[in-house]
């Protein structure tokens, strides 16, 4: 039976399982858990695949690798998928989130926070949703992100296509990425950036290199490259280095970034907490491989959609600063809607 017959036997029956393939990488790997508990990753000393949320005074939901099958092959994805091109934005979410854009800028001007990552969700109805076609879609599409799907009955379904890494942890080594700036992807024209993107990238990589410095024995860090993810550009900056404590103190370090959440992080955190007006729940948590063979995996979960009976939820945001501009700032949540729409 191939991965893509073993999802849908194991989404049929209920059943939790997580199927994955990393960046540029070739397999896919598929973990269906033997029971339909709730397993939680308490203190990331655990072994499995993780599921966590935005709020880190949430739950983070684990797939134990010791209370799971394991599969792993390159599947064979069919010549016959159609992509979606023609697809309506939804604009009844527009005044609403200029709004909020317009109140992050106010609070950055009255010197709250210096960054904040505001989002908005939007929904799509689906017609006749199939689980694994839609897994190959992406798949095929976002060779070079983090592209997944993730189920637990009692949970939900999601799936995502990510471009940014949280941290990858080997033995006592580390390597993350500070990322941010967003522009459409136009082939054959030169990417420029403005100064109000090449500042938020700054602001993102020098709070990480602050909050890892304690932690770590020695760091270091990359020149500012442009990447691209999807119909997307962004900067990046890698950032690895030696740590000297546990795991769960780099995560806590990082998560929520500056790239999904702002900075200072607390202040900015309990700004969205306090302003979105509808609950994030796993988008801008994490996801990946904890622990397993020594090795932890972990990818910021953006470009992602939830799953409820006939609807997709797809979540979408940018950074704000006190150069953004509100119709603008909706224009690039428009632009990364269109990632997973792609898909459907």
């Amino acid at each position: 039976m191939s991965i893509l017959e073993q999802i849908n036997k194991a989404y049929t029956n209920k059943q939790p399982f997580v199927c994955y393939r990393k960046p540029n990488e070739l397999n896919t790997s598929l973990y269906i858990q033997k029971d339909d508990s709730i397993y939680y990753a308490k203190d990331l000393k655990e072994r499995g695949f993780v599921f966590a949320p935005f709020d880190n005074s949430n739950a983070s939901i684990l797939i134990p690798i010791d209370s799971a099958d394991f599969y792993e092959e390159q599947p064979i994805i069919s010549n016959k998928l159609s992509f979606n091109k023609d697809f309506a934005h939804d604009v009844s979410s527009k005044e609403a989130h200029i709004k909020l854009v317009d109140s992050g800028i106010k609070a950055i001007q009255d010197n709250l926070f210096k960054k904040v990552v505001l989002s908005r969700k939007e929904e799509v109805l689906l017609e006749n949703f199939d689980l694994t076609t839609t897994f190959q879609k992406l798949l095929y599409l976002y060779p070079t992100a983090m592209v997944y799907v993730w189920f637990h009955p009692k949970v939900g379904l999601w799936l995502g296509a990510t471009p940014e890494t949280l941290v990858k942890i080997n033995n006592n080594q580390f390597k993350t990425m500070s990322l941010a700036g967003t522009q459409l992807f136009q082939k054959d024209i030169k990417v420029t950036w403005n100064q109000k993107e090449i500042d938020e990238q700054q602001f993102v990589t020098d709070y990480i290199l602050d909050k890892l410095s304690a932690i770590t024995e020695k760091i270091s860090t990359s020149d500012v490259n442009t990447i691209k993810a999807g119909n997307l550009v962004h900067l990046q900056t890698t950032i690895e280095g030696t740590h000297r404590k546990n795991i769960a103190e780099i995560i806590d370090a990082l998560h929520p970034t500056p790239a999904v959440c702002g900075l200072p992080k607390e202040v900015s955190k309990q700004f969205i907490l306090d302003n979105e007006n509808y609950q994030r729940t796993y988008y801008t948590g994490y996801l990946g491989e904890l622990n397993i063979d020594n090795h932890s995996n972990l990818f910021v979960n953006l470009r992602c959609m939830e799953i409820t009976q006939a609807i997709a939820h797809i979540y979408i945001g940018g950074g704000i600063t006190v150069d953004s501009n509100p119709e603008k700032e909706w224009l690039e949540t428009v632009a990364k809607t269109s990632t997973m729409k792609k898909a459907l």
